[in-house]
This record gives C-alpha cells, structure tokens and sequence, in this order.
C-alpha cells in the first residue's frame, strides 16, 4: 500500500517519535494501538521511497560502493571516537550561551584547521567558518549550533556542567540541555571523515559553527556578516539535531519539518499609586492578567481548530509591594506555527489583542518589542526522500522517512534563515537515548527528559557517530536537490 492510500490525520513527529520508543526496542514483541498508526506510517513510506527508486533508474544508489564507504567510515569512527569522546565531555562541561561561545568557537576552530580546512573565525559574532575544496563539484554547507541554554544541570553526570554565564544582565547557570555540545562533535568528526575520505566525494565543503541558535538570532547575524557573499555560495545543505528518540534512528522527512517562532515583550502602561486609591491609578497589573487569558482566544476563536498554533506567556513581571499599584506590568509572549498564515493570524491576533486590553482599561497603548523569530524550517522534499534512499539500505529501520503529510514538530530552529536564503537542505532528526532507557522510563510511567530538560542527558556515543554517518554518507552518496539551486553563486 502506498502512502497516499493511508489516512494520517493527527498523525505527527511526535507520534512517530512515540512509536520508535516502542519499535526500536528489542523487548518490544507487538505494536500498541496508539504507535501502530505511525508505525504504519512509516512502513508505507519507505515502501514509497523503494517503488520510486526502482522506476527512476537515476535514483538508483551504488549499493556496493555504499557499502564499503559505510564500512571505511565505520572504521574511521571507531577509532577516532575516544578523542571526539574526550571533545564532548569538555564541551559539555563548558557550555556557553548565544554570542558568548568564544571557548567553544576555539576549540572548532582547532579541530577544523587540523583537519585541513580554512577556517575563519568571528563570523557573525562568534561564528565559525571552515572551508575545504576538493575538486570540481557541488559547494555543500553543514551546519551545527554551538549555545547552551540559561538552566542548571540535573542529570548527575560526571561531567556535568558548572558553568555560569551572563543572561539578560543576570549571573546564571548555563547548560547544553539541547544537545549543541553534541553537534558541535559531530561535525568535528565530519570534518575528520570528509578530510580522510576525499576519494569519496568531490566539491567544496563549508562546514558552519553557528551561535546562538536558541534566541533564534544566530543564523541571521552570519548572512548579515557575509555568509553567503564572502565564502563560496552553497549548492544545498545539511543540519541535524539530536533528539529523544532510540539512539542510532535517523529520520528524514520531506517538507515542513519544525514550526516558525516568534517572541514579544509586552509592556503594559499604568499610572501607579496607593493600593488603598485604585481610582486614583490606572493598575496594569489586572490589564496584563486580562491579556493572558484573552490572547488565547485568538487560537480559540480565530483558527482554524486543525490548524496548529500556540500561543505561550512565558514571563509576567510587575509590582514590587502589596501596598503598592505599579506603573507597568511586563508580559512575554511566544508564537508558533506550522504555515505562515496562521503564524501572521496569531502574531496579528497577539497585537491586537494587547492594544485592546489597554483600551479596555483606559491605559495607554503598550509597547510591544519584537524579540526574535524564525520561519517554518523546510526541507527540500527531493533531499529528504533521496537521503533516504541511500541511508535506508545501511541502516535498515533505523533509517525512517517522515512525508510531508505528516505535521512537523512544535519546536523551532533557525536553520530555516539559511534555507530561505537559498540553500535548499534537509535537516535530520537523530535518536539519543539508550532504547533500554526508554523501556525502564515507559515501565515506570515516566516522561523521558526532552531537549531543554534539565535531565537531557543522551547517549553521547551512538548519538555522535549517527550524526556524522547520516551526513557523511549523504553527501557520498550524492545527496542533492532535484532542481538545481535557482540563485547563482556571487
């Protein structure tokens, strides 16, 4: 049965997160009701995949020179994965927040020239560039993320991080509870692979240390510093992020694959005052309150219910005593979305619901400050569809495909500023934790820590060297849009 002949509504990443916890385990004899829908899913998608590879004789992969490249890299991987080992644990240790990554920028910087690549440093900030030519052939970018995140660690690992940073003018703890310590080894370790296997492939590669992905900025200061104009302009792409699911799985999926974001501060003008002579003020503390449950409403009574959008307040900030009637109140508001017309529904729908409450409260129009954002991050679907074809054959399940009928996940990553610049790419999801340790928390009833958990603790080994066979191996393989890339290189 192909895939258009099965109904997925409802159907989503995480749903098919939900069923690879179960699928990937060698314990699990039988597929429950609630994953057997993904699970199907899936088997009809790569039943797809296979089909057109056999009537496209273009798309056909040379299995045998696969293989023995799989079975070199493997190799490669074995025995350079104590040092990467040695990498992760120090990165881990030492994480750093969004533009301050300067020790880590270091240490990419290091591994990157050792391997042979031209590397330029400060790009964006702290972004680091590397560049390696090998012949004639595709410019092909790779990027990881390199910050952490403002959160203390609690996983109790031995390299657990202690280290505290600046954030929004406050001392806090830092913490890669998203996975970028992991990232930034894969890619080290790409650049080892690509470096000793460049009979292989032929082109140029820009391998991309990029900062500050979790305020959603990062992106966008590198092509404002000349990513695209002052480094070879790239053919097409390739990310990847570790995430919850069985370690080793690596799943591509065509189309939309994680939502836009946008974030606001909203600050609410009173008239402060006397708590005993309310009258005598304009109180923004009851406005905002009105705000966080009426902005809801636009996603309640605006879009359409099959439509997906959130609408988080994620901060509220006022008043100092409980004498006393403020002169402002501060609320910050998160927004996300699968398209962008629902995206430009909700982040209307926010403003004008801030300005009505003001109104309703005889205050004066809010501020409202653009804190940042993103887009939808989309894959090119040939992309998708043909790393699948190469990777399925040397991984066998634990190589999935995701159609682009299945809705993306809810979080958001500013890869998608380098797709709409015009590098067509596909983005990988990869498995990070010990399927036994999905089992054990699915026994016990309980949730397995995702990404920004203070527990987030994946399995750095199986994690790694996944993520550097699925984009190593892709890029061998001669993974590459259908089209060629529209924009000419400068």
């Amino acid at each position: 049965m192909t895939a258009k002949h099965i109904s997925w509504k409802g159907a989503s990443l995480l749903a098919f997160i939900g069923a690879w916890t179960v699928l990937s385990s060698p314990s699990s004899a039988a597929v429950s009701s609630d994953t057997a829908p993904a699970a199907h899913h899936m088997a009809g998608a790569t039943a797809l995949m296979m089909q057109s590879a056999a009537s496209n004789p273009s798309n056909v992969v040379d299995q045998t020179k696969m293989t023995a490249a799989k079975a070199r890299l493997d190799a490669l991987l074995q025995r350079e994965y104590p040092s990467l080992d040695v990498i992760y644990r120090d990165l881990h240790a030492h994480p750093e927040l969004g533009m301050q990554e300067v020790r880590t920028a270091a240490i990419l910087t290091k591994e990157l020239k050792k391997s042979g690549f031209t590397v330029t440093e400060k790009v964006g900030g702290t972004g680091v560039v590397g560049v390696m030519k090998n012949g004639d052939g595709p410019t092909i970018f790779v990027r990881a993320d390199m910050d952490g995140l403002p959160m203390e660690e609690k996983t109790g690992l031995a390299w657990s991080s202690k280290a505290r940073g600046q954030f929004e003018g406050r001392d806090v703890p830092v913490m890669h509870a998203c996975g970028h310590d992991i990232h930034v080894t894969w890619l080290i370790g790409m650049a080892r692979a690509l470096s000793a296997m460049k009979a292989d492939w032929q082109g140029t590669l820009v391998l991309i240390g990029q900062p500050a992905e979790e305020t959603l900025n990062g992106a966008k200061a590198m092509l404002e510093d000349g990513l695209l104009t002052r480094f070879p302009k790239p053919d097409f792409g390739f990310a990847a992020h570790v995430s919850p699911l069985p370690a080793g799985v690596i799943v591509s999926k065509a189309g939309a694959v994680m939502a836009s974001s946008d974030s606001y501060n909203v600050t609410f003008h009173g008239r402060g005052g006397h708590g005993s002579m309310p009258s005598a003020t304009i109180d923004p503390i009851p406005i905002a309150a009105r705000y966080v449950t009426d902005v809801q409403t636009v996603i309640s009574r605006e879009k359409d219910p099959q439509a997906f959008g959130v609408v988080t307040i994620g901060a509220f900030q006022a008043g100092s005593a409980a004498n006393i009637i403020p002169d402002q109140a501060e609320v910050k508001v998160n927004i996300r979305a699968h398209d962008k017309d629902v995206r430009t529904l909700l982040n209307e729908g926010a403003k004008r619901t801030a300005l009505a409450a003001a109104q309703m409260g005889k205050a004066p129009e809010p501020t409202v400050r653009y804190l940042g954002g993103t887009a939808v991050l989309v894959n090119d679907a040939s992309m998708a569809e043909s790393a699948h074809r190469v990777l399925q054959p040397l991984f066998g399940p634990m190589a999935q495909f995701a159609p682009a009928a299945m809705p993306p996940a809810s979080g958001s990553e500013d890869y998608s500023e380098f797709v709409n610049a015009g590098v067509p790419s596909v983005f990988f999801a990869i498995g990070g934790y010990d399927p036994a340790v999905l089992q054990s928390l699915k026994a016990k009833g309980e949730p397995v820590p995702t990404n920004h958990s203070p527990f987030f603790a994946p399995s750095a080994e199986p994690s790694i060297k996944a993520g550097v066979s699925a984009i190593v191996l892709s890029i061998i393989g001669g993974v590459k849009p259908a089209q060629p890339n529209p924009q000419p290189k400068p």
